[in-house]
Order: C-alpha cells, then sequence, then structure tokens
C-alpha cells in the first residue's frame, strides 16, 4: 500500500500496517473497501498516530461504523456528545456498566476528533472545543447518573428553600477555556450551595453526601480498566489543594478565596467554568467569586506575581532538562497564555469585555483596544496555534499526556509531517521561529523595568536609596542626575525611607517602592524643576503607600512613570488633584488615552458603563463612580492642556461636556428614584395631558461654555407643571412642585455630598428668583414672571450667559422662548449703562487686587470682567434690533455677532475677542500651577490699555 507524499520512514511502516489491520478485519467477519481518496487519508492519518493505527487494528468495528455513519466527516453541533451519551446511558444500571459505556464512547470520539485533526479536515479550534465538549459530556451525564444512585440510597439533599441541591463542577484550566488538549488531565473544583442533612433519621450531612458523590464520579472518569480511562482527574486546584476537602461549600470556598486566596488561584480562576451540576447555581457562585479574580482597580501587581510562576517554571524546567517542552519552556504555549492574562488580571475588573476564557479572544481583544500592537497579536496567534496543534499531535501520537519534543527519529519524523513539513529540520526551524517570537513579546511585556545596575550612575541611584553610600557619594549623584539642589532631594529621599509611609508598609509595598525609587530619581533628575516635581512625587508616594497597586503601576509601567514626572514638573494642580485621588492613576496614565479627551458621547458611553457595573440602588456607589469618572477625564483634559494638544477654546469646550454629560446622569437618576417612589407628574391645563418636566438652566462659566479647572456650577432648576391638578400618578401621590423640589434636592445632593472621593462640583444657586430666599426649583411661569417685573439689571446680565443644559424637551423650548423676549426688550440705554458700571465698580473694589504692583485679570480694571460687562451691556442695548445677538450664550460667539450688526467695529471686536483668549489662556495655567490668577502689572499693560480705552468710550462717554 502506498501514498504520497509520505517520508520514506514512515511510508516503510504503512505496509506491515496494512497487513495487520487486513487481519483484524478478517479476524472481525468484516470487509472494507475504500475509494482513493479516503485511502491515502487513512495513509496520511496512520503516518501521524500510532494510536490511531492501533485503534483501527484493535477495533476494526468501530471504525467502519464511524466511515458509514458519516461521523467522521462531520462537525458536531455543541449538544451533539450529550445527546449521543444520554441514548447510551439510558440502560445503565450501575458504575460498572457507565464506566464500561463511558470508555467506549470516549474511545470512539477521541478517534473522530484525532481523525478530523491529523486529516486536517478540522480547524484547530473545532478540535479543542470537541474535546472540551467531549469532557464535559462525560462528567455531567456520569453525575447525573451517580446522584440519582446516592440520592435513594441517602436521600435527597434540600436547601433552605426546600429545593433539591445539586453538586456544581467547575472546570478550570484549558478545559474551562474549550481549550482541552487531545489526552489533558481535567483540571475541578467541587461544591455544594449549602450545608445541611439529607433526612433527619439515616441521612447523610450535605458535605459527606456530596464528599461521596465527587469520589464516585472521579473513579467512574478516572481509573483504568482493559478500555483505559475517560479522562485523568485532578483536583489540586481546589481549596487548599491535596490537604483540603474534596468538596466544599459557597459560603467555604468565598471565605477562603477571600482570606487565603493566593495570586496564583486568581490567574487560575479565569478560565472557571461550570461543567456539570447545577449550573444555575454554579453561575451565582463565579459570580461571588469575580471579585477575587477581577479587582475593581487596575491591578499592575499582576505582571510581579506572573512573573514569580514564570521564573519557578523555568527553575523546574532547567533542573529536569525540559527545553524542549513546547509547554513550559522558553517562547512556550504557557508564556501566550501569560501575556493575555496578565491584562486581563490588570484591567479585568474595569474592562469586563475581557473576563473572558479563552486565550485567543482575549488576544483579539488586546489589539482592537490598542494594548498591544496589532502585528504583534497576530505573530502570538499564529505562534499559539501553531504551538498548540505540534502539542495536540504530539499527544495523538500515542494518546499520552506529553509535551516534550520527540528524539526518537520516526516520532520527530510523524510529528513534522502532522504539521505539514517534509523533513525534522524544516519543522523545528519553523518551531524555533515561533517560540522566538513568544519570548521576545513575552519579555517586552512581562520583564520587570530596572536600572541598569552595571552603570556607575545607576547603580549609585539604587544606593541612595538604600542608604548604602556615603552622603558626599550620594549628594555628587544626585547633581549628576539632575538636580540643582542635591542636599534638599537626599533629605526628601531619607526623609520618605524613615517614614512611616515605608517603615510600616507591607513587605510588598517596599519591595515595590524599593524597585521603584531608583527609576524614580532618574526621571525626576531630567526635568526642569527637578527638586520642586521630586517633592511633589513624593507627597504622592506617602499618600499611596498603603495600596501597593498603585505602586506595582509605575515600577511595572516606565512610559506612565515618565508621563506622571513630566506632568507633576509643570503642574501643581495636577500633582495635587491625584493625591487626593490615587483612584484615577491607573485609567489616567494610560498612554492610549493620556492625552486624548474624549468626545461628548464617547463620555456618555463611558459613564453608562461604569453606572451600569453598579446596581441602581447603591447611591454610594453611584456618587463614587461619578466623581472618579470627573476627575479622570478632568486630568486627561489638563494633560493635553500642558501639552499644547488644545487650543482654550477645546479645553473648556471639553471641561464643559464632561460637566454637561455629568449633569444629564444625575437628572435621569434623581428623576427615575422620585418617579419609583411617587409616579409620573402630569400637567393638566387646557384640556392637554402630557409629562410635566424639569430643566437644569446653567449660567456662569457653565452656561457660557467657559468651565475651568475647578469651577463650580451656577444652576437654576425650573419646572412647568401647571393647571388646578398637579398630583403626581403613582401609588403615593404629591403635589408636582414638592416632587420637583425633591428631585432638585437629590439633584444636589449627588452634586456637592461629601464621598471617599470629595464632591463632584461646587454647586450656587443663587441666580434663581430671589436668590437664597427664593424656591429650590421654580415654575417656568414664576420665572417669566419674574424676570419681567423683579428682576435686576445685573440679572439680565446674568441671563445673556444662561442656556439649558439639560432636561425637559418641551420645557427647555418655552425657556430658550423666555430668555429671548426678556433679553430684547428696548431699554433704557441710560439707566442700563449706569446699573452696569455701578455693579462693576462695586465688584473692583470688593473683588479686586489690593497690590498695585499686581494685576488680578480677571476682576482688576482693564481685565476679563470689564470686557464681560461691555458685551453684556452691548448685548442687553441692541438685542431688541438684533434679536440674534441673543442666540448664543458665550462671550466669544456675541462678540462675533456685535461685531456683524456692526455695533462694535471690526477692530474693537478682534481685539477685545484676541485679548479675552489671551486672559483666559493665562487664567488656566495659573489654575494648574496652582497659583493666583494675578500676575505682574507690567504684564498684559497694551491688552489693559486697549480694554480701558474702550469701557471709557462705551461705558462712560457715550
Amino acid at each position: 500500500m502506498r501514498t504520497n507524499p509520505l517520508p520514506g520512514l514512515l511510508e516503510n511502516n504503512l505496509q506491515q500496517d496494512w497487513q495487520g489491520f487486513t487481519q483484524a478485519l478478517e479476524d472481525s467477519g468484516l470487509t472494507f473497501e475504500p475509494t482513493t481518496e479516503f485511502r491515502q487519508t487513512l495513509c496520511k492519518v496512520w503516518a501521524c498516530s500510532r494510536f490511531m493505527v492501533d485503534s483501527c487494528i484493535n477495533h476494526p468495528k468501530m471504525f467502519l461504523e464511524l466511515v458509514k455513519s458519516g461521523d467522521l466527516n462531520r462537525d458536531y453541533q455543541p449538544q451533539a456528545y450529550r445527546q449521543r451519551l444520554k441514548l447510551l446511558l439510558r440502560s445503565v444500571r450501575n458504575e460498572d456498566d457507565l464506566m464500561k459505556v463511558l470508555r467506549e464512547f470516549r474511545l470512539r470520539e477521541m478517534f473522530r476528533i484525532a481523525w478530523r485533526d491529523l486529516a486536517r479536515w478540522s480547524s484547530l479550534q473545532e478540535t479543542l472545543r470537541d474535546l472540551s465538549l467531549l469532557a464535559d459530556a462525560c462528567v455531567d451525564l456520569s453525575l447525573n447518573k451517580l446522584y440519582q444512585w446516592l440520592t435513594r440510597q441517602w436521600g435527597t439533599p434540600k436547601g433552605s428553600n426546600g429545593k433539591a441541591q445539586q453538586m456544581i463542577v467547575l472546570g478550570m484550566g484549558k478545559l474551562g477555556a474549550y481549550e482541552l488538549n487531545f489526552s489533558s488531565d481535567i483540571d475541578l473544583i467541587f461544591a455544594y450551595p449549602e450545608e445541611g442533612q439529607t433526612r433527619q433519621r439515616k441521612g447523610l450531612s450535605f458535605e459527606s453526601f456530596f464528599t461521596r458523590l465527587g469520589q464516585s464520579l472521579i473513579r467512574v472518569i478516572d481509573t483504568k480498566t482493559d478500555l483505559g480511562f475517560v479522562f485523568r482527574v485532578d483536583m489540586r486546584l481546589r481549596p487548599f489543594g491535596d490537604s483540603g476537602a474534596l468538596i466544599a461549600s459557597f459560603e467555604a470556598i468565598e471565605d477562603y478565596y477571600q482570606y487565603h486566596g493566593r495570586e496564583w488561584e486568581r490567574y487560575a480562576m479565569i478560565k472557571a467554568r461550570v461543567i456539570a451540576g447545577d449550573f444555575v447555581a454554579g453561575a451565582k457562585l463565579l459570580a461571588r467569586l469575580r471579585p477575587f479574580t477581577y479587582r475593581r482597580y487596575l491591578d499592575y501587581g499582576a505582571f510581579a506575581s506572573l512573573r514569580e510562576m514564570k521564573a519557578m517554571i523555568a527553575r523546574q524546567v532547567q533542573q529536569k532538562g525540559m527545553s524542549d517542552n513546547i509547554k513550559l519552556g522558553m517562547g512556550g504555549i504557557r508564556e501566550v497564555e501569560f501575556i493575555g492574562q496578565a491584562f486581563q488580571l490588570i484591567r479585568g475588573g474595569r474592562e469586563p469585555e475581557l473576563q473572558v476564557r479563552g486565550i485567543l479572544p482575549v488576544l483579539r481583544l488586546l489589539a482592537a483596544n490598542n494594548y498591544l500592537p496589532e502585528y504583534v497579536v497576530n505573530q502570538l496567534i499564529k505562534a499559539y496555534e501553531f504551538l498548540r496543534s505540534s502539542e495536540n499531535h504530539l499527544q495523538a501520537y500515542s494518546d499520552q499526556q506529553v509535551h516534550e519534543l520527540p528524539t526518537r527519529q520516526e516520532e520527530q519524523l510523524s510529528l513534522a509531517f502532522s504539521m505539514g513539513f517534509q523533513d525534522w529540520q524544516s519543522y523545528h526551524k519553523a518551531l524555533t521561529k515561533h517560540r522566538m517570537i513568544v519570548q521576545s513579546a513575552f519579555e517586552q511585556i512581562m520583564e520587570a523595568p530596572q536600572v541598569n545596575e552595571s552603570d556607575q550612575e545607576s547603580g549609585d541611584l539604587k544606593a541612595i536609596w538604600e542608604n548604602s553610600i556615603e552622603e558626599k557619594v550620594a549628594l555628587k549623584a544626585l547633581q549628576c542626575a539632575g538636580f540643582e539642589d542635591p542636599k534638599y532631594a537626599l533629605s526628601l529621599l531619607q526623609g520618605l525611607r524613615t517614614s512611616s509611609a515605608y517603615t510600616s508598609r507591607s513587605e510588598i509595598s517596599r519591595s515595590r517602592m524599593d524597585r521603584l525609587i531608583p527609576l524614580l530619581i532618574g526621571a525626576t533628575g531630567q526635568v526642569d524643576n527637578s527638586d520642586q516635581c521630586l517633592l511633589r512625587i513624593i507627597n504622592l508616594l506617602e499618600s499611596i503607600s498603603g495600596r501597593s497597586t498603585y505602586l506595582a503601576l509605575l515600577a511595572e509601567n516606565p512610559m506612565a512613570l515618565s508621563h506622571l514626572v513630566q506632568l507633576f514638573s509643570q503642574s501643581a494642580w495636577i500633582a495635587e488633584h491625584l493625591m487626593h485621588h490615587p483612584v484615577v492613576m491607573d485609567e489616567f496614565l494610560d498612554p492610549r488615552s493620556l492625552y486624548a479627551p474624549l468626545t461628548k458621547e464617547s463620555l456618555r458611553q463611558e459613564l453608562h458603563l461604569r453606572l451600569s457595573q453598579l446596581t441602581t440602588d447603591d447611591l454610594e456607589q453611584q456618587m463614587e463612580a461619578l466623581r472618579n469618572f470627573k476627575q479622570s477625564n478632568v486630568l486627561h483634559v489638563a494633560a493635553a492642556d500642558l501639552t499644547n494638544a488644545m487650543s482654550l477654546i477645546e479645553v473648556s469646550n471639553h471641561l464643559t461636556d464632561i460637566a454637561e454629560v455629568i449633569l444629564e446622569q444625575i437628572l435621569v437618576m434623581s428623576l427615575f428614584a422620585m418617579k419609583q417612589k411617587f409616579g409620573e407628574p402630569y400637567n393638566d391645563h387646557k384640556a392637554v395631558t402630557r409629562h410635566a418636566g424639569f430643566a437644569v438652566i446653567g449660567y456662569g462659566k457653565v452656561g457660557g461654555i467657559e468651565l475651568g479647572y475647578g469651577s463650580d456650577l451656577d444652576l437654576v432648576f425650573l419646572h412647568d407643571g401647571k393647571a388646578a391638578k398637579q398630583q403626581t400618578q403613582g401609588p403615593k401621590q404629591i403635589d408636582n412642585a414638592v416632587f420637583f423640589a425633591r428631585v432638585g434636592q437629590r439633584f444636589i445632593h449627588y452634586l456637592n455630598t461629601h464621598t471617599a472621593s470629595g464632591i463632584l462640583y461646587e454647586v450656587d444657586m443663587r441666580l434663581r428668583p430671589s436668590g437664597a430666599s427664593g424656591l429650590l426649583v421654580t415654575s417656568l411661569d414664576s420665572f417669566e414672571q419674574y424676570q419681567h417685573e423683579e428682576a435686576w439689571t445685573w440679572e439680565h446680565q446674568a441671563l445673556v450667559k444662561a442656556r439649558a443644559i439639560v432636561g425637559d424637551a418641551h420645557l427647555i423650548n418655552e425657556f430658550n422662548r423666555v430668555r429671548k423676549k426678556v433679553l430684547c426688550q428696548n431699554r433704557d440705554a441710560e439707566k442700563l449703562r449706569n446699573d452696569v458700571v455701578e455693579m462693576r465698580e462695586r465688584m473692583r473694589a470688593e473683588l479686586g487686587s489690593t497690590k498695585s504692583d499686581r494685576f488680578h485679570l480677571k476682576q482688576d480694571k482693564g481685565g476679563m470682567v470689564d470686557i464681560e460687562f461691555m458685551v453684556q451691556y452691548l448685548v442687553l442695548r441692541n438685542a431688541h434690533q438684533y434679536p440674534d445677538v441673543v442666540q448664543y450664550s458665550d462671550n466669544l460667539r456675541q462678540l462675533k455677532a456685535l461685531k456683524v450688526h456692526k455695533v462694535l467695529s471690526a477692530k474693537d471686536a478682534d481685539g477685545l475677542f484676541a485679548i479675552y483668549r489671551r486672559y483666559r489662556s493665562q487664567v488656566h495655567r495659573l489654575v494648574l500651577t496652582e497659583a493666583p490668577v494675578t500676575v505682574d502689572s507690567k504684564k498684559f499693560q497694551k491688552e489693559r490699555n486697549i480694554v480701558n480705552q474702550l469701557w471709557q468710550r462705551i461705558m462712560e462717554d457715550s
């Protein structure tokens, strides 16, 4: 019998194998006449696997049945294994029969899976999936049988709710991820929901009952008979390993992972999946264990933990001479898995989409989210598929669990041929290339950043922190590193070393700081104000020293550390902000988004994602999520601002977008909470019934789209509830006005309640009708009446910068109508000018600079407020004639409108426009450095003169 192209050594075995198979057919009274095409496939499969040859010779009837049924050619549907095995088990009445049926079933299906794999009729993904589904079916259906038999003997274990309890089997490792090898152990963990007794008399405790059930299951699956075993079972991943109980209750398991769980167990739990028993209860158990696996914060400490695991494996590989182990050796399967799972452990708590079990989906997500370059991920995927196919073919050769490359020539040639190569050298060359790619990626991603101790300067920096060199040498090293005052820098470092922020911390925290500080000294010395920057960073380290994950973030991420140093050197505001809100460090220092603030729609999506992970009744967590959202996104704007990546207007637009998205969400939450309790507020006015609306009106900086860092929010709340009957339509009815007052109270509560993360925004409600003495929420009718009959001129000035931010669309349209009507009144120009000038003079006296050598950019003569008041005066004086000047609420577009209508000349309007932007840009920079908004009086002298001249001409001479 011949087939082409087969390597000569493999071809020599075929004739003898075919004779053995022919004899087996004859002995069994069977005949087989394959087509030429099928015969070639059979020769290829036989050349790749002694297991397949022996199976055909020892079980010819099984082989012919597979061929005639068409199952060799068929890609099974996911439920096929369960359906086939369920039919076979219908007549099984005892464990011996169960064991026999399972082993025969396993042999048939393993043969089928291996055939399709070696013949290249299936993909790697199909092969791994089918092996896993086969194991699932064998374990679950065996468990069902054993459970039925055991309950007949000892009674049914029932929970406190009276329902029967079943055991839960978690598949771990490759089984959990649907990535089972051809001859792999199956790693299992057993659990049951709660403690109890099967029956009062002659019953068993649930622990005893389920322990017996688990022992029976292992015996049925794992015991080797003359038909072999079904799967080897490994229970060492259970709580406390071999020394622990075989099975434990949910509560005991949860307590174990909370108090005793180790880092490597987090890694193991990534792939955990319910494969048998009570799937509903199992899903609840996994949900309870998820916080152990996936931390809420970005856990960069996972890098160190996985490095330690890999180092331990590497030592074992070296000691046992396992360099050719394609699973554990350098550049092997485990390194690919570690790369993907490191990102899962670090980010999975914040990004649920990473909470998947299979390594290939994880790698693709890393590319899609720009955590790894796409070309690197593509290389890793190709390498992983090559390695896993090699592993499967190694194990399929003789149905043994091996990971070492073969040393016998025949086995080498068989493996090479199964992978599509004609000789061992060609295969080994391709394998080595893939392993080198994996090893290189692993080292780049996973290796710890460190100072080069062979370099004298780097070694000195490490010794400075360890206090192991003389002060004279230390000072010289710090000076060489770039510090202007090395004695001051040394005192800061020594102070940190002897402080409780270091001495009282855990060994993990201290070791992470030991690794971080030399890197930090080197990076800080390279910036201009290195001494001040070092002080700011040490203040940060003292505030985060109890949270070693933040230390790991910086120690494991040189790019993040570099960004942090650069930003701290430029901005005391950012330093202070991060010190008080370190929870946003991980997001803020993400190099993918550090200098790229989100668009408004992206902000909405991000906030929705954060809140969707919380329960709707957890008010505290909701407020924390809102604050963290604001803090991280404002920091992104500041980072982009400092690098001049955005203009002044873009900065204010982004800060305003952040505020608006937050206000939108708070209104949704506030209305939802009130409607849940009181129902929907309705208007019944002039025979028209509709929902009564609520709207938030922004004044001042938020109204004028000029928000800065730390700006408060000037807000007014309106509702349009009116008519004789104004009540909510819920189970507990209240007056609409009361309903909306409570909405307003809850709205403010969200904004300015102090939590662990501070407040969202300071809120100023004094611009509402009648100020602090007025109602918190005003009806639109009352608001309109007040504006026409009682409002002062300064309140109409404020209305110039007002706009509706969020709320009921009908009410917003009505507010816009009222605003336009009020602002477009024909006014007494002289009275208007006198009112505006009088208010401005009062503000200068109260808020302006008291030092003659300093210029207050906002309040002093010739400053920003003078420009704003001139614009507001001109808008109010001319709006009756040119209504479109009130279309926008921001100062700059109002200036443009005044220019269009020649109320201001092009020269004057353009001049004020440019000066106003310069002032605001300077204010932004001063806020970021936490400096007062004053400058030397000689600065901006030209700009001040222009503003003063225009003020004189417009506000005093006309």
